[in-house]
């Protein structure tokens, strides 16, 4: 028996999330039919994240338990021979046998990418946030440099039966930064509640806005309370960019 580490990458615009779905398409779905053909039969599948409908993977990482024979090297090109163009192995790896892709894993690096002009980009549609009016990067960073360090990020998370237990999470980095039309939001931390960076996002657009000041950042983490923070941005510009093991 060997335990194997998958690294691939995913455009999420045509699935509703990685986690199988009883009525909608998932990447995990797609993905597990194409490793059942290489292996001949189900694998227990660990996936490091959960994403939601829309939302991209630049990273992603799944570990599995088998007994097949097949050389390591091989096992990508494999399964991607019977992936859609929108799925890719990147790599694959032995790993030890207590691996396990999510509760292994130390940390996260989320983007969210945001077009910021007047008119918008045709090729972006869906991979991007297209947002016209002009944004405030500077009190975008002071308000997002609140954010890091531990807390308890109630405030930035949709409450449901997913999430559980211990609301605190530690923010490693934040930063805003612009390229030409295109702003892209990176935020790193040890872990995500749900719909957090999105909400973080939304929260941000509201301090360009002047709708929150940068300095009620601590209040509003204060607060544990949802309605504090800003709305949850669209899934189309946020990225599962990097995992840390």
């Amino acid at each position: 028996m060997r335990n194997i580490l998958l690294t691939m990458t995913y455009d999420g615009s045509k699935f509703h999330g990685w986690q199988i779905q009883n009525n909608a398409v998932s990447v995990q779905e797609v993905f597990q039919k194409a490793l059942f053909q290489v292996l001949g039969k189900p694998a227990d599948i660990k996936g490091c994240s959960r994403t939601d409908s829309g939302v991209h993977a630049n990273m992603y990482c799944v570990s599995f338990h088998t007994d097949h024979r097949i050389p390591v090297e091989r096992i990508a090109p494999a399964v991607n021979n019977y992936l859609p163009p929108s799925i890719a192995v990147l790599s694959a790896k032995e790993v030890p046998m207590d691996f396990h892709a999510r509760y292994s894993c130390k940390g996260k690096e989320y983007i969210y990418k945001i077009w910021n002009s007047e008119i918008r980009n045709p090729f972006l549609h869906g991979y991007a946030l297209h947002y016209w009016y002009q944004l405030d990067l500077d009190a975008m960073n002071e308000a997002g440099s609140h954010l890091i360090g531990c807390h308890d990020f109630t405030s930035f998370c949709t409450l449901d039966n997913r999430e559980k237990g211990d609301f605190h999470r530690t923010i490693k980095e934040f930063n805003i930064c612009r390229k030409d039309e295109m702003v892209v939001l990176t935020v790193e931390a040890d872990g995500f509640l749900y719909n957090m960076v999105r909400i973080i996002v939304g929260t941000m657009l509201y301090v360009s806005k002047g709708k929150i000041a940068p300095g009620d950042i601590p209040e509003i983490i204060k607060a544990e309370n949802r309605k504090k923070a800003g709305p949850t941005a669209p899934p189309e510009g946020l990225y599962l960019n990097r995992v840390f093991y």
